[in-house]
Parts: structure tokens; C-alpha cells; sequence
């Protein structure tokens, strides 16, 4: 018992000193090559992640760099490819025609306003409206209390009411 207390010990010193050592330098290297702050900090957290799992292969000294250069170019590449495939499957969800009762009610309307609206409010209304959940529950989603989510729904509803009103009179 005392043994693996203090292997976790050596384990976490091994990981702190890692991490500051060179989180900035493979989010820099993963800036690079994704282009977006969010991707690289996603990109960076992978590797180190990864890194951790694979701690027993961590090579000594200024090796562990290269090592971790190593992986965050392979998870470069799996980021890139998801993105790839994302972006396919967008490309062909909106190739495919509307269904007939869509197309009759004018959703296709509501759905280029939607497309239009800010994230944020794009999200809290296709969680409340399409997925069917509640404020509660879509409180839970988004992190934050129903209050929150019940005024930002109220705030969405009115901007989606507005932009939908400026189309219909065009």
C-alpha cells in the first residue's frame, strides 16, 4: 500500500513537472497546424492526457519534448480528420431535400433565421424546441441553472420572433 502511494506520487510529480514544462509548447505546435486557440487547448489536453496513460513509455530527460510532439502530431491529425468528417456530413445533411411536412410549414424559413442566430441562442433553442427538454434539463446540457437557461431561452425566442418577422416582410 505504502509502495503504490508513493508511485502515484512519483506519477503526478512526473505529470506536473511535464505539464509546465510543455503545455504552451505543444499548444503552440497544435496552434499551428489547427489554426483556433480552442482547438489547439483541445489538441494540447489530448496529448496530455495520452501522455499520462502512457507514462511508462515516457522517455528520460529533454526526449519527453520530442515524445510529446510525436503524439500531439497524431492527434493533429485525427483532430483534422474529424474535421473533415464533420464537415462532409454538414455538407450532406443540407444537400438532402427538406421532408414534405417541413417543406409545407415553412421551416425551411425558420431554419435559414436559425442557421443566422448566434450560437448561443441557436443552441438553446434547438434544445428546447428540437430535442424537447426542459429547462431544467437544458440547464444540466449547458452548465448553468434553469434561471439562466430560462432567461436565455426568453432572449433567443425574442431575437429568433425578430429576425423571423424581418424575413417574412422581404
Amino acid at each position: 500500500m505504502r509502495q503504490a502511494r508513493q508511485e502515484d506520487r512519483a506519477a503526478s510529480s512526473w505529470f506536473e513537472r511535464v505539464f509546465a514544462e510543455h503545455y504552451e509548447l505543444v499548444a503552440r505546435y497544435a496552434l499551428r497546424r489547427t489554426g483556433g486557440w480552442e482547438d489547439a487547448a483541445d489538441v494540447a489536453a489530448e496529448t496530455l492526457l495520452i501522455a499520462w496513460r502512457r507514462r511508462e513509455q515516457a522517455p528520460e530527460g529533454d526526449a519527453v519534448r520530442l515524445w510529446l510532439y510525436g503524439i500531439a502530431r497524431r492527434v493533429v491529425a485525427n483532430h483534422v480528420r474529424g474535421g473533415r468528417r464533420q464537415e462532409y456530413l454538414i455538407a450532406r445533411l443540407r444537400s438532402e431535400p427538406a421532408p414534405a411536412a417541413a417543406a409545407d410549414s415553412g421551416v425551411n424559413g425558420t431554419s435559414d433565421v436559425l442557421n443566422r442566430m448566434k450560437p448561443g441562442d441557436r443552441e438553446i433553442l434547438i434544445l428546447i424546441a428540437v430535442e424537447g427538454l426542459s429547462p431544467a434539463e437544458a440547464a444540466v446540457v449547458l452548465g448553468c441553472s434553469a434561471v439562466s437557461v430560462r432567461v436565455r431561452l426568453h432572449r433567443a425566442r425574442a431575437r429568433f420572433a425578430q429576425m423571423l418577422s424581418a424575413t417574412d416582410r422581404t
